[in-house]
Order: C-alpha cells, then structure tokens, then sequence
C-alpha cells in the first residue's frame, strides 16, 4: 500500500462473461494480495470498497424471474392442436356457425383452465421449497471487522470464515486454521475438502482447488481468512448461472410427439375438405354449397375433446406422481420419463444417503461389520458384527478403536423427539459418534467419563488430531491418515495386550478397504506416565510409541432400496449411469455395490480424460461408460449432449448448483426437493420431494401410464374423425344425404365421446407396462398398427351407421329420424369401442370392467344424456334429430356387436404376426 491509496485493480484480472481470466488459486499468497492491492491485517478502506462496488457492481446472481399467472395460462394455448382448434374457431364465427363456435371456445377455455391449475400448483410446490435470504459477511475494513450484505462485497475484500458460514463469493484463502468446507452444492463430492494457503496448479478443477474457497460453499469446520478474487457473475457459480442461462430447454419428446400428430391431423384434415369439395363439385353440386359443405366437414372431423383429455390424462399422471414424491413442473413433461433411455443420476444424495456412515473396523485380531439397522450395508463378505463385541468399557481392540472415535471428536449428536439422529459438526466426526451408537455406546455418556486435558486439532500438513483424556489416568488417543499414525506407532493392540506392528499388514488392510470406496481413518492410543495435574493443556505431550488399536472405514452408502430400483429401470430397458464429482475410486465402489458395473475393469471416465477427448471422440465412448467420476458442470453438459446426439432420451439426475446446465439441457431434469439448491430446481422439470432415485422409478411408471392413456385416448378418438370421414365421402359421391349435420359431431366428439375419453385418462396401468423397451424418439403418438386399426374400426363404424341411415331412408322415416338412428349408431358404437381402447393388445374380455369403475359410469351416463337429448326440443333442432324407433335399436345393437368383433381379430390376427 502506498501512502497515496490503494491503486486501481485492473478490470482485465478479473475476467468478463461470468468467468474468471486470472488462476487465483495458481498464485503464491504475496502475489494475490499484490494484484488485489489490499492488505489482509486492514482490509479496504470504506472510500476505496465504495468505489470497487461501482466499478463491479453487487455481488448478486440476478435470478430468473417466476412465472407469472399470465405466462402460465398463456402456455395452455402453445399446442399445435390448440391452434388448430383456433382456427376452426374462427372458421365456424365467419361462416356463422355460432354454436359451433361456441362449443369449441368452451373447450379452449376448459383445457386452458385445468392445465393452469394444475401447473400453478406445482409452481407453488416448487416455490414452497426454496427459502430466500440475504446473507451477511464478516469483512475487514479500515483495519476493523464489521458485518455488511454480501450483495457489497468487492474485489480485494477480506473475508473471515467460521465453521457454519456460507462462502459470499469466490475467495483466495490468505489464512486457514483446520479449515474445512463443503463444496459439495458445486462439486458433487460428499466430503468436505481440507483448505489450505499453498497454491495448486493453474490446471486444476474447481474440485481441486483448496486454495479457494467458492460462492455458495459453506464452512463444516475450523476457520480461515480470504481475499475476495471474484464476485456475482465473475465466480464459479456465476460461470454455472451464465451456462444455466445459455442453455436452452429441448422440447419433450410428447410435446414432439404431439407436434407431428398435429400435422398428421391437419394434413387428413385438409385432405379430407379438399377431396369432398372436388368430389360434390364433379357431381354437379352447386361450388359454394360445396365450399361451405367442405368447411363444416373439416370442423367437425377435428377431434376437440382430443386437447382436454390430453391435458386430464397429463394433470392425473401429475396428481399420481405427487403422491409418490414426484413434483412435475410443468404437464408436457410428464410422461418424459417414461420415454427415457438412459438416466444420468447424481452419486451424492441421490444414490447414496449424502451423510458420511462408518461400516468396517478393522484391528489386529480381526475386521467387522458396523451394520446399519441390522444389515451389512457392503454385501460380498460373511463378517462379524461389532455389535456383538464392541463395549463402552471393552479393553479389546475393537472397543479401544471405538471409544477414541467418540473421546477425540470435536463434533455431537442430538436425538430428537421422534427418535431421530441429528448430526453436528464435521460428517466424519459424526460418522464415528454414530458408529459407536449403532454398537450400543452412549457416545455422551463416554465423554462424561473422559475429562479432556489438552486438545490438538487436525492440521493437513500433520494430518492427524489428538487429544489427551482424563481416564483414570491421562491417555492420549489420535486418529488420523494410516500411513501417518502408523508413522507414529511401535505395537498393534490385540486381544492378550500389544504385539509387535506389522505396518505392511496394516497399510495392506488401509488399501482393502480403500479400494471398496471407504475412506480410512486410523485410530491410536498410549497411557501416559504423567500425573493429570501435570498435562500442559498449551503444550500437551507430543504423540510418539503409540499402539494402534484399529482403522475405521467408512463412506456415504447407497440408499436402502436403490440397489432394487436401478434393476427394476434396467427391467423396463433403461440404461442407468453416475455422472459424479466425486474421486473415480469412491464412484467405481458405489457403483459396484449397486451393480451398475460388474467388475474393477468396466471403464470410469473422468473430467480430466474428458479435458484430452473431442466431443466426436466423447460420443463413441458414452455408450460403453456407465461411470463418470470427478467432473465439472461442463463435462455433465457434454456427457448430455452426446447422449442426446446419439438418439437417446436422457433424463439427469441433480441436487447441486454444479448440476443446473446438464439438468436444463437433459430431456427431463429431475432436482432433488429437500437438499438441492434453488438453481437447481429452477433448472428441472421435475422435483422429487425425498431426493430419493426410488421416486424416479416409480415416476417412470407412472410418466408410461400416462403416455399410454395419452395413446388411448386418440386412438378412440380419431376412430370417431375416420367414420365421420368415410360416412360423409360415402355420402357425397353416392348423392344421398349427409347422415350428420357439424353440429352433431361436434356433440359426439365432445359431449358423449367427451365424457368417455376424460374417463379413459384415468385408466389404471396395464400388468406390463415395465416390462416393455423405452418409446423410440421418432415413435408417434398413434402407431402403425393403431392407425391401422383407426382405419379398419372406423370404416366398420362408418358402414353401420350408413346401414341404419340408408335402412330409415327406406322405410320412409323423417329426416330427423334418419340422422337420430345414424348418429346414435355411432355413439353407441364407440360406447362399445371405448373398451377395445382399454388395451392395445389384450382382449375387451380379459380386461376388467370395474378396473375403471369411472369410464363404466361415464358410458351410461353419456348414453343416457344422448338418448334424453334426442327427446329434447332445443337438441333436437341443434342436432337435428328425432328418438330411434325399436327396428332401429336392434339394427344398433347389431353394429354395436360388429365393432367388439372386429377389433377382436384384429387384436388376435396381429398378435400372431
């Protein structure tokens, strides 16, 4: 510092476009504090910070805003299907059909009413779950330190850190006494990292980088001092939220799907107008009754219940979802799942617990299982259980490892009301108070006992931490890094006293349970020859000649029942792969244990290969790569577009800020509702409110029930558009009348066939619905073989209702009588033909009528409203029908049988093929 002031910092240092061009963490400390002009002991000046936080600006991420009633209701109308109906709307006003008119706008508002409803609500949910707050900093400023908003923290800033605060943004550690942090929200590692001061190579992942500490990490333990290097869009998050930004959200594979049935629909639409036109026009009818003709034929072949019951059959897969913890954001995105080919999942939280769990001890005499809740949590070895040996007073090896878990530990555990754990303080520390719990050691009781005497914390350059105990008697008890407490000892306790140690004995048992995934902590005891009174709690005694009593190994295990999950995904032919940031080793070892991969040789693919490889050379690895260990938010980005590129589906699995691009470009982002980030969820299209990968199992169920119901409901449908097609060619090119006026398919589409298809929606999931390979992306709404069959049950239906037509025109009955037999003939039909719907495959017999005991009331109830509306003046003069007489009931009843038969052999014949 100059007597004149702190010199200007040069903007170019601290980058542009939300990263950062200057290796911060590369420099030696003097040099930071050089290029920063600042002074760790007095910190900025208030004149010279003011004028750093105009030249910044606010250390702020400025967020996406929310969604607006209006934004969401204006979605509703955003479908190729929507569109269609609003020209047919526009149509109908201005060749003044307003009843017509009037009935689609109903619909329009309908559909519009219930997607709004149900996407507000999630948006509520989602919302609901995120708490804002506006952190403070502890800073030094003029020599003094003082508490300001983060949102005014500047380059140059000195920042104090404490166990518990949050990291305000992006800083150069200058100081760190045992300092921990937790960078797991940015880095996907389950283990807080050991900071330090010394500079690490320029290369380095963020992961990497202990000489930083990141924007939105928070301190586990210790306490360090940093310089502020970077703020709002210059910091690592910043980077994160510019990619989040950059990235745009593929459509869904139903929203696709519906877009190419749109034009499917609007091509047979057309088609349809065109040939009728042409074909009245050749037969001499009159050019604009055809032109009018042809106009009221397209609108009423539109199937305008098809974007409600689309919109019902997505809002109850939603409503079903929920209930199996699944947050759906937004309705397209509902069956997404369900279609997906491979899922992308998260290690941490996901997978496994996300709380660091002890589960080996290993001691001279022995290695045991530390089991949880009653099972050993690492299958594949018949060990003994330390609960039937461990005990608070044990003097054999197990117990002595043990009890200096609990006495040399800085952190705690309460138990609440219900019963439940609460972990305090830093995970390892904990993992060995719970240890001792599970084995029936009351960690507090044993610590009431142990009056302490001096304690020395964990320092890396030491890499161990001790403390000396009043037990009857001073007795110092370390843990630490194995090969660094074997440094420390001369003999290994056993169950007759102590032995001579055998360090390659040891470090070989240390390497054992490393390679499983477990991390390894050493734990070391010696009775000193003092007098308590005569321990220097300053300078208590230095650790040396010390026995080793055992190693404790420990990790974040898999979730209970994830295991089981993954093979029921696999089952339903989905491919499962961990894109983690955690070490290659602990990913390779929870893979193994939840079979992901089979054997220490299937490949894991880490950030630092992906930094050497082309994207080109990316794609022809991803489909033999079921691992991805220690990666960066822009090698999952990577991982997802090759994936993408390759045809697949791909959904992502996340709960970090670090995971927010790969969860906006993933086909379905899946965030993590009770320990993900607000970005994260911000990113997805769907929250799981127990972070639990069992949810998303049961969200592929449920996202193939709806696309399934989705498919039934069009194929009834649009059987109803093919008869009304073939009956109304039929009748143009034969010169007869039209058996149906626009009015009166608009009321079968919407009224009678409306109630059964909303009914449809709500039809339970077949028996094998996991049992079949995810939907191809290029696979339709309808398939080859539904169309087929649209065709072949509407030409059926068409015939029918032209026989009991052209049957009342002989007999001489009134026009409104000839049209009430052909337009009851078809709803009666399709009451019928809503159960061949219920299945693609199975037969109308085998299918259970009270399975869906809503569609059987709602096919009385809408045969009974027709039947009334036939004797009811204002219907009969809109639909321009009169009551079937007992001749034409039977001649329904006949058509009504045909149609059953007929998709019964076409189920049977195409079964066989």
């Amino acid at each position: 510092m100059t007597s004149e002031g702190p010199a200007p910092i040069d903007t170019k240092d601290l980058g542009d476009a939300g990263h950062q061009t200057v290796p911060w963490h590369g420099l030696e400390t003097e040099q930071v504090l050089e290029r920063l002009d600042v002074s760790p002991k007095s910190g900025l000046d208030d004149e010279e910070a003011a004028r750093r936080l105009e030249e910044h600006g606010p250390n702020l991420l400025m967020p996406d805003e929310p969604r607006t009633n209006f934004d969401i209701l204006l979605s509703q109308f955003k479908s190729p299907l929507i569109y269609i109906l609003l020209v047919a709307a526009v149509v109908t006003i201005l060749i003044d059909e307003y009843t017509d008119a009037a009935v689609i706008a109903a619909v329009l508002v309908l559909n519009a009413i219930i997607g709004f409803i149900q996407e507000r609500r999630a948006d509520r949910s989602v919302h609901a779950l995120m708490e804002l707050a506006s952190p403070k900093s502890t800073v030094v400023r003029g020599g003094r330190e003082r508490e300001v908003d983060a949102i005014d923290l500047v380059p140059g800033d000195v920042v104090l850190l404490t166990s518990g605060s949050r990291v305000p943004a992006d800083l150069r550690l200058v100081e760190t006494i045992t300092l921990k942090i937790d960078e797991s929200l940015l880095t996907g590692e389950s283990e807080p990292t050991d900071k330090s001061t010394r500079p690490v190579a320029e290369d380095a992942l963020a992961a990497d980088r202990t000489s930083m500490a990141h924007m939105g990490s928070s301190v586990t333990s210790g306490r360090g001092r940093g310089v502020v290097a970077a703020t709002a869009t210059d910091t690592e998050l910043g980077a994160i939220a510019e990619s989040i930004r950059q990235e745009e959200q593929p459509p869904t594979p139903l929203q696709q799907r519906m877009h190419r049935f749109a034009n499917i629909i609007a091509l047979v639409i057309l088609a349809t107008t065109v040939i009728a036109f042409f074909l009245g026009v050749a037969l001499g009818e009159p050019i604009d009754e055809m032109f009018l003709t042809a106009v009221a034929l397209a609108v009423a072949v539109i199937p305008e219940g098809l974007p409600v019951a689309f919109t019902v059959a997505m809002a109850l897969g939603v409503r079903r979802m929920a209930q199996r913890n699944a947050l759906i954001r937004a309705l397209p995105a509902v069956e997404t799942l369900g279609s997906t080919d491979t899922i992308g999942s998260d290690k941490t939280g996901t997978l496994t617990t996300n709380r660091m769990t002890a589960l080996r001890a290993w001691t001279g005499v022995d290695t045991y299982a530390i089991e949880v809740d009653g099972r050993d949590v690492l299958e594949g070895e018949d060990l003994p259980s330390a609960a039937d040996l461990a005990t608070a007073d044990g003097d054999d090896p197990l117990s002595r490892t043990l009890r200096t878990g609990v006495i040399s530990n800085e952190s705690d555990l309460q138990i609440d009301d219900d019963g439940e754990v609460e972990h305090h303080g830093d995970p390892t520390e904990t993992a060995l108070l719970e240890a001792a719990l599970r084995v029936g050691i009351d960690p507090h009781e044993l610590r009431e006992r142990a009056r302490l005497l001096a304690n020395v914390p964990f320092e890396s350059d030491l890499r161990y931490s001790y403390v000396v105990a009043d037990e009857d008697g001073p007795v110092l008890r370390l843990k630490g890094a194995p090969e660094r407490v074997l440094d420390l000892c001369t003999t290994v306790a056993t169950d007759d006293g102590t032995a001579e140690l055998d360090r390659q004995a040891a470090l070989d048992a240390a390497e054992a349970m490393a390679r499983r995934g477990l991390r390894v902590l050493a734990m070391a005891e010696r009775r000193l020859d003092l007098d308590v009174e005569e321990v220097d709690r300053e300078e208590p005694p230095a650790p040396e000649e010390l026995t080793l009593t055992g190693m404790i190994g420990m990790q974040d295990p898999p979730r209970p029942g994830v295991r089981e999950s993954i093979e029921n995904v696999r089952h339903a032919g989905m491919r499962v792969v961990m894109i983690t940031g955690d070490h290659a080793v602990t990913a390779r070892a929870i893979a193994r244990d939840l079979r992901l991969i089979d054997d220490d040789d299937a490949p894991v693919l880490t950030g630092a290969e992906m930094e050497r490889i082309d994207d080109e050379e990316l794609r022809r690895r991803v489909p033999e790569v079921d691992v991805y260990a220690r990666v960066a938010p822009d090698h999952k980005l990577r991982v997802v577009k090759a994936l993408q590129y390759l045809g697949d589906v791909v959904a992502v699995t996340g709960d970090g800020v670090n995971d927010a691009p790969a969860l906006k470009a993933a086909d379905i982002g899946v965030a993590m509702g009770q320990e993900g980030t607000d970005v994260a969820r911000e990113a997805s299209d769907m929250v799981l409110t127990d972070d639990n990968f069992i949810s998303i199992a049961n969200a592929v169920e449920e996202g193939r029930v709806v696309f399934d119901n989705v498919r039934k409901v069009t194929f009834f449908l649009l059987s109803t558009g093919a008869a009304a097609i073939v009956a109304i060619l039929y009748s143009i090119a034969a010169g007869i009348p039209l058996p149906y006026v626009p009015a009166a398919l608009l009321w079968l589409n919407v009224v009678t066939n409306g109630l059964q298809d909303v009914a449809l929606a709500f039809e339970p999931g077949e028996p094998d619905v996991l049992d079949r390979p995810p939907r191809r992306r290029a696979e339709g709404i309808v398939t080859w073989l539904l169309w087929e069959r649209t065709i072949l049950l509407g030409t059926t239906m068409a015939i029918g209702s032209l026989w009991t037509f052209l049957w009342a025109i002989d007999k001489g009955l009134t026009e409104g009588e000839q049209r009430g037999v052909a337009l009851t003939t078809l709803v009666v039909a399709m009451a019928v033909h809503v159960y061949n719907a219920r299945s693609e495959r199975r037969s109308i017999i085998v299918t259970n009528v009270r399975g869906n005991l809503f569609l059987l009331i709602s096919t009385i109830v809408a045969l009974t409203i027709h039947v009334l509306a036939s004797y009811w003046g204002p219907t009969q003069t809109i639909l321009q029908i009169e009551p079937v007489t007992g001749g034409g009931w039977q001649r329904i009843a006949v058509v009504a049988v045909a149609v059953a038969v007929v998709s019964e052999i076409h189920k049977a014949l195409r079964s066989r093929r």
